[in-house]
């Protein structure tokens, strides 16, 4: 009995491990899905110019938000038989420009993103309830899909993130300082309620590309956990851009490559391949906080030694009355 037990769990197990990670004609599927892994790279770039801000902002709230509106926005396309794409990017912009023009203070942007999340996803969710068409339709909206990237899709990616990057190069300024210190910001004349427009609309576009491929539930994977990697390990904003940049690259392509290999959706091969990053950087961060930490020390302790007139002053604790006050 055992050892029957034992061959249907190892038999359970070879079929479940099949299903994760399948090789066979892996080179003719690269060869096949050019597109999707191009795409990929696209939307790396992508994420990791528009999750620095997002970061910097504090817009991770957002970023969900804006996604569940894309997918009711997709959810309604594909009901009415119309493209998907158009009606994902439409739901992300509108939800976009309402985040921007009625919450330009974050309490208020909170309070607004937590309106439209539910609204959003129970639109979406009627949508699909209403569809009669193909199952594996729904699904893809919720966790992407890997063999749907053609030739016009990838150059509406390409054009849109050369329209993201644009205009991220052209705000680069006031929107760091806006972002980094807002009071301040705002008295020395910095537009922010219009700086804050921009970034949505960009932002609502950033994330209506990236569901096409990862889906609107885990769209967080490539846009928010790249950027919070990098800022682990570096406080450069420049070596902070790049390093977002090559982990949202490295999470989308090597969860692309991974999902070729297997049967199952993208979102768990990017997602995992994301948090595995995070994780890292989260470690090496906390490593090199502590030997800086203790350098620092070390570097104190043999200042006061050489030179003790620098050395801090110990005082002595009174016992008696204050010389003042009595």
């Amino acid at each position: 009995m055992m050892h029957v037990l034992a061959a249907a769990s190892s038999t359970q197990q070879g079929d479940l491990l099949s299903r994760i990670f399948v090789f066979e004609r892996y080179g003719e599927l690269v060869q096949l899905l050019q597109n999707s892994i191009l795409a990929g790279a696209v939307l790396g770039i992508i994420g990791g110019f528009v999750g620095v801000f997002v970061m910097m902002r504090d817009h991770a709230f957002a970023v969900h938000g804006i996604s569940e509106m894309s997918f009711a926005g997709a959810a309604l396309a594909l009901l009415l038989g119309y493209d998907v794409v158009t009606g994902s990017m439409v739901g992300s912009i509108v939800s976009a420009l309402l985040i921007g023009i009625l919450g330009v203070k974050k309490h208020d942007s909170n309070s607004v993103i937590g309106a439209l999340m539910p609204f959003g996803l129970g639109l979406g969710i009627l949508f699909l309830s209403l569809y009669q068409g193909r199952s594996a339709n729904k699904f893809s909206l919720l966790t992407g899909q890997i063999v749907s990237v053609d030739a016009d899709q990838l150059g509406n990616m390409i054009g849109g993130a050369i329209v993201i990057i644009t205009i991220l190069v052209l705000v680069w300024r006031p929107l760091s300082f806006a972002s980094l210190d807002p009071e301040v910001a705002h008295a020395k004349g910095v537009p922010m309620r219009a700086l804050s427009l921009v970034f949505m609309v960009v932002l609502g576009i950033a994330v209506a590309l990236s569901v096409q491929v990862v889906g609107s539930l885990l769209v967080l994977a490539l846009l928010i956990t790249p950027a919070a990697a990098a800022m682990q390990v570096t406080a450069s904003p420049l070596r902070t851009l790049l390093l977002s940049v090559l982990f949202a690259e490295a999470a989308i392509v090597g969860g692309i490559l991974l999902a070729l290999a297997g049967s199952l959706p993208i979102s768990p091969y990017v997602t995992s391949v994301s948090f595995f990053i995070y994780i890292v950087c989260r470690v090496i961060g906390a490593i090199m906080r502590r030997h800086s930490a203790s350098g620092r020390s070390v570097a104190e302790d043999t200042d006061a030694h050489h030179h003790p007139a620098r050395a801090p002053i110990k005082r002595k604790k009174r016992c008696g009355p204050h010389p003042v006050l009595g």
